[in-house]
């Protein structure tokens, strides 16, 4: 097989790469998960990667999906026929998620990662890459038929970079190869190529309205989407939590009839119906919106969760529904300059760190 390892000649090893000015703020481990990230040889027919549905052109969500959000809500697997069963989340960021767990004062969870929280970081001990580990085994995704088929990838493409960077050449043992795999691509998710923290509000740099609409934010949003600092260089937007909004069923998804989210994967009915409350990181770009991608627009969704309650849309589940939302009593106006705020969050497309992260309250 022939190698791939980035943009370097083929024949040099990583700590070449790692002294090259497109990768100079990629360590070794970080350009191998970039390199296997990109890989489409990762898919039955070589035709689908993690970049196929986490692309950094649309904030690490599906592109298919950002460029048609009316008629195009999940991801089209590698076969080019079937589709997923929910919205690309965006994989930016997310892996600021912690493990998952429940609260002993409200039986509450956070932490996790995808939708329902399935990777929930009880096998490698990081959501993160629990859930790199899913797309390529699964049948209507990437559909490779076994982690063997992975690990031939592996060991064709990238056991030199196996040896430099986690001194592994050991490909009979294949489940420990597919957790460094997952291991790697997690580290390029969380590397600064990935998590900029450089947008125009960790620059502090809004306009009046823009200001106008983050107090307002600040007031009806932000006890989901946190604005604290407790992880990474500025707010992540999310409380890492889970909540059942009370979106509709989307008929042009199949099988999102009754979607019971996290309920289902820990079997709780009072979490039936909740879904991960993702972080608003280059939320612009990652349309459509919602887990079933019912809102094609981000003031779709800012505007029902303004004013879910007067709407008239029956919840897929109606169980266990939020009423911190739907009644925020907000203008049309107010609707506007909340998402001219959200329109500030999207990282900018140099690699610039802000010279100080905006605090939060």
């Amino acid at each position: 097989m022939k190698k791939r390892i980035l943009a370097c000649a083929l024949a040099v090893t990583l700590g070449c790469l790692a002294n090259t000015s497109m990768a100079v703020d990629l360590t070794p481990e970080e350009q191998l998960g970039k390199a296997m990230y990109m890989d489409v040889e990762f898919s039955f027919n070589q035709t689908q990667s993690c970049q196929s549905c986490h692309d950094e052109a649309t904030g690490f969500a599906d592109p298919e999906n950002a460029a048609d959000p009316y008629n195009s809500f999940v991801s089209t697997g590698a076969d080019g026929v079937q589709k997923g069963g929910r919205n690309a989340p965006t994989a930016a960021y997310a892996g600021y998620s912690p493990a998952r767990y429940k609260t002993k004062r409200t039986g509450e969870y956070f932490g996790g990662l995808f939708w329902d929280s399935r990777a929930d970081g009880s096998l490698l001990g990081d959501p993160l890459a629990e859930q790199a580990q899913g797309p390529p085994l699964n049948p209507v995704e990437m559909n490779m038929p076994d982690v063997a088929a992975i690990v031939e990838v592996i060991e064709g493409n990238y056991a030199e970079e196996f040896k430099i960077v986690y001194d592994f050449d050991s490909f009979d043992q294949e489940d420990e190869a597919y957790n460094l795999f997952a291991r790697a691509i997690a580290a390029y998710e969380r590397s600064p190529e990935v998590l900029k923290f450089n947008s125009r509000f960790d620059r502090r740099s809004l306009t009046p309205v823009e200001e106008y609409g983050q107090g307002l934010f600040k007031m009806h949003c932000s006890s989901c989407h946190f604005m604290g600092r407790s992880r990474g260089d500025g707010p992540l937007f999310t409380s890492f939590g889970y909540a059942n909004i009370g979106i509709p069923e989307n008929p042009l998804v199949t099988g999102d009839e009754h979607d019971l989210g996290l309920g289902a994967v820990v079997g709780e009915k009072a979490q039936e119906g909740k879904f991960k409350i993702p972080t608003l990181r280059n939320v612009e770009k990652t349309a459509p919106y919602g887990h079933n991608g019912y809102f094609p627009t981000l003031r779709d969704v800012v505007n029902f969760k303004n004013a879910r309650d007067s709407m008239g849309l029956t919840p897929d589940v109606a169980e266990n529904v939020t009423n911190a939302i739907g009644n925020l009593g907000m203008t049309e106006d107010q609707v506007d300059a909340v998402v001219q705020f959200l329109l500030t969050l999207t990282d900018q497309t140099d690699t610039v760190a802000p010279q100080t992260a905006a605090q939060g309250d």
